[in-house]
């Protein structure tokens, strides 16, 4: 029987998602035995572990499911939730929303269809400041009305995304009866992995275009960048096909360069997490070569 739906290189991500489950048992079953300082440098990279698994395995999950049987699926979808914190499935209905909207711009009722556009809560059909959108994406979402939505045509994966919701809240609730102060110390950091993976998705789409389907992102083709999440730069090849796999993103992108330069794909020389540093963002018409 094939494991693998796509490539045998899927393994790579999923050897990854079971690296980063395992960083985040030895945050709080060693918590104790570390300095402080230690904990707040781990502190922080379990911050950014959060953002690159939601931005990089998590992501192309939703687009190219990494197993054949259904059921692997299932529990890769289960270990996420429990890695990340949220429900990936939960995850993957939001992430559909995005790509119908493509970070649309409001209608004349003031709504969009993608509710991560960064056009949602802006004024005057401009982008939202990126400091509300960092800080506040992760307070906006009922997690109520992405059950009900799930649940309106798949009524079995909206019992699953609560499922994967409440594995994660009983672990965590475990993890409290084991050591209180490591859980307590983590939140913030919990917190603000979240808002690097919003301020990723920020940069993703600033100066990209709603209304040009193969500008719709903005990319990033550094190489190192692109390696170590999982080709998560190439952004607006991404939209405009986003069911190629992570591994042609690469030769997609080639293979479209001229068309994108002729209708003015954003690119930046940064990752989109260091978006605000890129000298692209402060003056659009500069677009460096590829890296």
């Amino acid at each position: 029987m094939k494991l693998f739906a796509h490539t045998r290189w899927d393994i790579a991500p999923v050897l990854a998602a079971v690296a980063h489950l395992l960083f985040n048992v030895y945050l709080i079953a060693g918590f104790e035995s570390r300095p402080l300082w230690l904990s707040l440098v781990l502190g922080g990279f379990y911050a950014v572990s959060i953002s690159w698994n939601i931005n990089s395995i998590s992501h192309n999950f939703i687009h190219t499911p990494y197993f054949k049987p259904r059921a692997m699926n299932y529990a890769f979808s289960l270990l996420e939730s429990i890695t990340i914190g949220f429900s990936q499935t939960y995850y993957h209905w939001i992430h559909m929303r995005h790509h119908s909207g493509n970070s649309d711009r409001p209608n004349e009722k003031g709504e969009t269809i993608d509710w991560l556009s960064i056009y949602r809560h802006g004024k005057n059909g401009e982008p939202e400041n990126v400091w509300s959108y960092t800080f506040l994406s992760f307070f906006r979402d009922s997690l109520g009305d992405i059950h009900k939505a799930i649940a309106k045509n798949r009524p079995f994966d909206a019992k699953w995304g609560r499922f994967e919701l409440y594995a994660f809240l009983g672990l965590a609730a475990i993890g409290f009866l084991y050591d209180w102060k490591a859980m307590l110390f983590f939140i913030p950091f919990y917190y603000l992995g979240n808002c690097l993976s919003s301020l990723n998705g920020y940069y993703e789409h600033l100066n990209g275009d709603p209304e040009e389907p193969i500008a719709w992102g903005v990319s990033s083709h550094n190489r190192f960048y692109n390696w170590l999440w999982f080709g998560n730069g190439y952004h607006a090849e991404h939209h405009y096909r986003p069911k190629t796999h992570w591994t042609e993103l690469r030769n997609f992108h080639e293979k479209i360069k001229e068309d994108q330069d002729k209708a003015g794909v954003h690119v930046i020389s940064t990752c989109h997490a260091l978006g605000f540093m890129a000298k692209e963002n402060r003056n659009p018409d500069m677009i460096d070569a590829d890296v």
